[in-house]
């Protein structure tokens, strides 16, 4: 296949995957939650009539403190009419739903900002603006999304003048903010002072124009800055221009864009793949600057920039390429910033000196735990790292200050911050962790890919599961079934031309099963097995077979439980895979609930973990909180807070903690106590002896039983997200999913189990 055919057939997949992912569940990306205990009549006499009456009557009285009492100030409504979807043109209001409810959910999920899309039905700009200005008293913040231009401008421009809240349209500004960060650091690598470098951008719409009054109102001289659309250079003398590009026109002899380029220090690209060619870039000036931002595709790729320059400095908006532009990097924490301060709008220094604050970040060290995520790219800064990556954790406490103070500064801040430094601890706690050390997993998994064997291969979900983890580029898949029935599956799903590359074996015909079945009789010998049950397991048993493609190195990891109980499925894997040497066996699930994560063991091994077991699991288990991003406070629980009352099982539990003080470890722990008192920090106060600092993200249980029904009641009452159980301590990785597993949970577990195996 060629590259072209792979990347439409991926492009495809991708297609139908998110089709398959808007509409499973619950329809869509967002859902409102109360925030409020809403159970009792009383809760809701408090929380509506006749209790809600006080915070109006306060309001009416004080408008500011709607900030108070209501979740105005921490709410942007994320706002389209649809005339300019991603690269999809003019689709209408309805069609850029998914768009917007993705905004809000990336407003949430990098900043803790909640999103409201709002998609109004018209492509009248008086309209549009009578529209949303009446919206104030309802939002902190206005973001607008995928407006065509010019109209954007003129809608944001006099919604900013009647509104008293911010309004930013991200598809102009947020691209400007990131390639303005990039180009401090390019400048400054190739030692350039910005008033006497010179620009040349082409294309002319809003994102473009953007970037141009941007890097002026940093110092860049309006003549040395060359703008182009799909005419030529736009000049003083043009009759075609309107009234945003004729800001832009300069006296000069320069018609075309290959003239431009000619001695350019920097080229920004927002325009069409192919618009620049490798001898425009030979022509332009040593050290030059290159950011071609085009969508999906650049105007030119590092590859042909190379074959001609070997001093360029590239960025891109593609995440496949070193220093992408990404809006992520900006709109979350720009809006942080600005509610946090309650500004009135979002001015020039506060874009600059968001800009500024990314710049900065990308000189500081960066994190092992960044790093190792990305490890097929040097994250040092230099030519392939002058813009930090999209899940850096110190975006959420680096960028906000600044934005903050650049408006405390410019007098449209309302409520002021007094303790920087206390402000920026506030946002290092802000968001959990788990989501950037998760996707740091995946990224690290991407640098290294590993060849995962889905052993259920028949299965829909798995073979869809093995389609999206071989796409998403984390390695090879592999489906253990009959060619035939995949094929046929496949079919039903449209997804025949996506077997091209998806490894098939078929257990019963391998060439590996003489190999296979006398590893497997060695171990079972003197387990009552006879070579030919040895010899059935391996053509009949796909879990064993799969197993032994992990155990013999033909696999580096696997992952089953679609068809069979989790008990079922781990006998037949332990017949294969022993125990690591140096560690327990047990089950460990992630829960991720309203902006915390919590570590529940053991799920699914031990009926009743002896002391030493508990002290062993607890040892395992902050190991694997520290690599998630967690420092660890252990509670060992039982129905007994600290003796009382007492009881056998908290004798036992006493007992571990008593196995843990002898161990001298180095993480937070304490026992017996009650689940209710590990997660409250005031119940904590009650017993002021109790050794943890804060509510415990490690929870050990006394039995098998209270785990296991603990974890499978969070995961069905819902609220939140549950990892695993995660399969620790075997010497080969494998992973076993709950028989309800949705594709997601397949292809997490899948992303732990190679990652599990490129740490061994």
């Amino acid at each position: 296949m060629s590259d072209e055919a792979s990347s439409k057939q991926s492009r495809k997949n991708i297609e139908h995957e998110s089709l398959l992912m808007h509409a499973s569940g619950r329809p869509g990306k967002i859902e409102i939650t109360p925030t409020k205990p809403l159970t009792t009549q009383r809760d809701l006499s408090l929380a509506y009539s006749p209790g809600v009456a006080a915070p109006c009557k306060e309001i009416a009285r004080d408008p500011t403190l709607a900030y108070d009492y209501t979740a105005k100030g921490n709410l942007v409504a994320v706002i389209s009419n649809g005339t300019a979807v991603l690269g999809l043109g003019d689709l209408g209001a309805l069609a850029s739903k998914p768009v917007m409810e993705g905004k809000a959910v990336l407003f949430k999920k990098f900043a803790d900002v909640d999103g409201i899309d709002l998609e109004v039905d018209t492509r009248d700009v008086d309209e549009f603006i009578n529209c949303v200005r009446f919206l104030g008293p309802s939002f902190g913040g206005i973001n607008l999304e995928d407006i065509k231009a010019p109209e954007c401008f003129i809608i944001e421009q006099q919604l900013r003048e009647l509104m008293d809240i911010p309004v930013f349209h991200d598809d102009q500004h947020g691209t400007a903010i990131i390639a303005a960060a990039g180009l401090i650091n390019a400048l400054e690598m190739t030692g350039r002072d910005i008033a006497d470098t010179r620009l040349v951008v082409n294309g002319a719409g809003a994102a473009a124009i953007a970037c141009v009054e941007l890097v002026k109102a940093m110092g860049m001289p309006h003549d040395n800055v060359i703008l182009c659309d799909t005419k030529g250079v736009i000049h003083k003398g043009r009759d075609n221009l309107n009234q945003w590009k004729s800001a832009h026109a300069i006296e000069t002899d320069l018609r075309s864009l290959e003239e431009a380029m000619e001695g350019a220090d920097v080229f920004f690209g927002l325009s069409v793949k192919g618009a620049v060619t490798p001898e425009m870039v030979a022509g332009m000036a040593k050290n030059p600057i290159i950011f071609a931002m085009a969508n999906p595709d650049p105007e030119i790729t590092p590859e042909e920039v190379a074959t001609v320059r070997t001093d360029a400095i590239m960025a891109t908006g593609r995440s496949d390429y070193p220093n992408q532009i990404n809006n992520v990097l900006g709109f979350p924490y720009i809006f942080r910033g600005a509610l946090d301060v309650r500004a009135t709008t979002i001015n020039e220094a506060m874009k600059i000196a968001a800009a500024k604050a990314i710049a900065s970040l990308a000189r500081e060290d960066v994190p092992d735990e960044v790093a190792a995520a990305y490890s097929g790219r040097k994250l040092r800064f230099g030519p392939e790292y002058i813009i930090p990556v999209p899940f850096d954790p110190r975006l959420i406490y680096t960028i906000p200050p600044y934005v903050a103070q650049a408006a405390m500064d410019t007098g449209v801040a309302q409520r002021p911050i007094i303790d920087i430094d206390g402000y920026k601890h506030e946002l290092s706690a802000r968001l959990d962790p788990t989501a950037a050390s998760l996707q740091a997993i995946a990224e690290e998994v991407s640098a290294n890919p590993q060849r995962v064997v889905f052993a259920e291969g028949e299965e829909e979900k798995s073979i869809r599961a093995a389609l999206a983890y071989r796409n998403a580029g984390y390695g090879q898949a592999i489906l253990v079934g009959r060619e035939e029935i995949i094929h046929d599956t496949l079919k039903q799903l449209g997804l025949s031309g996506a077997a091209q590359g998806l490894e098939i074996v078929n257990a019963r015909l391998s060439d590996r099963n003489t190999l296979y079945t006398e590893y497997l009789y060695k171990r079972l010998q003197r387990k009552g097995a006879l070579y030919r049950d040895a010899q059935r397991m391996v053509n009949q048993d796909r879990n064993i077979f799969a197993a032994l493609m992990v155990a013999l190195g033909d696999a580096n990891a696997m992952v089953t439980g679609l068809t069979r109980s989790y008990y079922q499925a781990f006998t037949e894997i332990q017949r294969v895979i022993d125990p690591d040497d140096q560690s327990l066996v047990f089950g460990l699930t992630v829960v991720v609930a309203r902006g915390r994560t919590v570590f529940i063991a053991d799920t699914t091994v031990h009926e009743t973990p002896t002391p030493q077991q508990l002290a062993d699991i607890a040892v395992q288990t902050s190991e694997k909180a520290r690599q998630m991003g967690h420092e660890p406070r252990v509670a060992l629980l039982s129905y007994s807070n600290f003796g009382n009352p007492e009881g056998e099982v908290p004798g036992h539990v006493r007992m571990a903690v008593a196995e843990l003080d002898r161990r001298g470890v180095d993480f937070e722990y304490d026992g017996e106590m009650g689940a209710d008192t590990a997660m409250d920090a005031e119940l904590q106060e009650k017993y002021p002896f109790c050794r943890l600092s804060g509510p415990a993200n490690v929870l050990l249980m006394p039995g098998l039983h209270s785990a296991n029904i603990s974890y499978k009641l969070l995961q069905k009452l819902g609220g939140g997200t549950v990892i695993g159980p995660v399969l620790m301590g075997l010497s080969k990785p494998a992973q076993i999913v709950n028989m309800d597993a949705t594709v997601s949970d397949m292809v997490h577990m899948a992303v732990l189990a190679a990652h599990d195996a490129l740490k061994r």
